[in-house]
């Protein structure tokens, strides 16, 4: 049986030239918001917490208000925690996927799936 061929259809928001909301990003803000901290988060998706670190950032800059709240040290109230727009902006973000996977389904993807090869050839001369 041959498998369907994958249709990836990535979003990406873009402020100026920043990424201001991605998958990676929306992945990003899902492990904050389970873990509690941006370097708990980074070492649950195999991310450094300078790389989470800068993503947070980015995405603090590109939105009118944070989309992460941070709070440094070791006490009680430490960690990372979304803002109400960055629960905002997620569950948009979340709902704009689901409907675009939605969309994706349907004649148009079976009109390319019966064309697209399973594999490339080796050459275009084969």
């Amino acid at each position: 049986m041959t498998a369907h061929p994958r249709l990836k259809i990535k979003i990406q928001i873009h402020s100026g030239d920043e990424i201001a909301m991605g998958p990676g990003k929306a992945d990003l803000l899902d492990a904050i918001r389970e873990h509690g901290s941006i370097s708990a988060a980074g070492r649950a998706m195999a991310m450094s917490y300078r790389r989470a670190w800068l993503l947070v950032d980015v995405m603090n800059r590109c939105w009118d208000a944070p989309l992460v709240q941070t709070a440094p040290g070791r006490a009680a109230t430490s960690g990372a925690r979304l803002t109400e727009l960055g629960e905002a902006v997620l569950a948009h973000y979340r709902a704009l996927q689901d409907g675009i996977a939605h969309a994706a389904r349907g004649p148009d993807y079976d009109a390319l799936a019966a064309r697209l090869l399973p594999e490339p050839r080796a050459s275009q001369k084969d």
